[in-house]
């Protein structure tokens, strides 16, 4: 198991480490629940060192990405941050879902892929896996730029989906307005070396520290997918709604082929929010039913409880032909929870 650079921290602060990707995480210091409404009333910070960094350097770097990847980096430009898909060239499945935090220099850019999948996104890319030399904290919720103000204010400077450098007590660091919570923030990612500096003088202005397991509930109620769940193989761009990450203008990228034909045929399955009543969450895996009725509509693939609205949420890939608002059961250990069909995310 791979740690991070914080890893002795986190144990010091009790947190209980779970595995995840490959890598010995955080999942909570004491309660999710807790870290969850504070990132929605203030603000966290995470270690989401876990997280890959492939870097892609050169003049023929764009050209390389643009050929790799789904988005068009023509729409934004250096100083910018850009969410984006890998995909299998033989059927469009999303192999990896990233962020690229292009430097301000041009010629440099950051591949962010998940944790698991670092080596398959260099395979595609090239570049430099430079994941071990750096920590990743994310400073997120709405008071997110305010509490880093008070201790760095270049950082909290950045604006959203921007890409600045900055330096933290004379140590180059690389600060991007990005997230995974749904709520206002910065990603910092600061040389390992000066890791356990910042994250102290986080914490020194009371900001709580907050695990994977708040992370996971903030984005499901932002509607946000995680990869291996609404993201994955056999899974394509158009069938999570997600066909604005898709350049479609530009002449060639990995599965466009594929992609294009699935466009032109329609899609089997979309994804959708449903809510259910009372506090007992859906799960991931379990049926989704037609109401009071044994026709299955497919399949939940995250559910848990929200904290912000008191019920349980899930997303779920359902028939193509579902519609907000249809009543639906999810069958969870074979009592059925009565649920709603939503549109995402829950929470805005």
């Amino acid at each position: 198991m791979k740690q991070s650079p914080l890893d002795a921290v986190h144990r010091e602060l009790g947190a209980k480490m779970v595995p995840f990707g490959g890598w010995e995480m955080p999942l909570e210091y004491g309660s999710t629940i807790d870290e969850h409404l504070a990132c929605r009333s203030s603000c966290v910070v995470f270690d989401v060192s876990h997280l890959g960094t492939v870097r892609v350097t050169g003049a023929d770097a764009f050209d390389v990405l643009q050929r790799a990847l789904t988005n068009d980096l023509r729409k934004v430009g250096p100083g910018r941050a850009q969410y984006t898909h890998l995909l299998d060239p033989a059927d469009a499945s999303v192999l990896d879902d990233i962020i690229v935090w292009w430097h301000p220099d041009g010629d440099t850019f950051d591949v962010m892929p998940n944790a698991s999948n670092t080596e398959r996104v260099v395979e595609a890319i090239g570049g430099d896996d430079t994941t071990a030399t750096r920590a990743v904290l994310a400073v997120q919720g709405p008071a997110a730029k305010d509490v880093v103000a008070a201790i760095w204010p270049e950082a909290a400077a950045v604006g959203r989906f921007r890409v600045i450098t900055a330096d933290w007590l004379g140590t180059p660091c690389i600060v991007a307005g990005t997230g995974y919570t749904g709520e206002p923030g910065l990603e910092i990612a600061v040389p390992a070396a000066a890791a356990e500096s910042l994250w102290n003088a986080l914490l020194a202005t009371d900001i709580q520290p907050a695990g994977l397991g708040a992370r996971d509930t903030l984005r499901l109620e932002a509607g946000l997918p995680l990869h291996g769940h609404e993201l994955g193989e056999g899974i394509t761009p158009l069938q999570a709604g997600l066909g604005w990450v898709v350049g479609w203008d530009k002449p060639d990228f990995r599965g466009r082929d594929a992609l294009l034909a699935e466009r032109e045929r329609g899609v089997s399955r979309r994804l959708w929010g449903i809510e259910t009543e009372g506090r007992r969450p859906p799960r991931a895996d379990c049926p989704v039913l037609a109401r009071d009725a044994a026709d299955r509509l497919g399949t939940v693939t995250s559910g848990n409880y929200s904290p912000v609205l008191g019920h349980g949420i899930a997303m779920a890939f359902l028939d193509p032909t579902t519609e907000a608002g249809a009543a639906v059961d999810v069958d969870v250990r074979g009592t059925r929870l009565p649920g709603t069909v939503v549109k995402l995310p829950f929470v805005s």
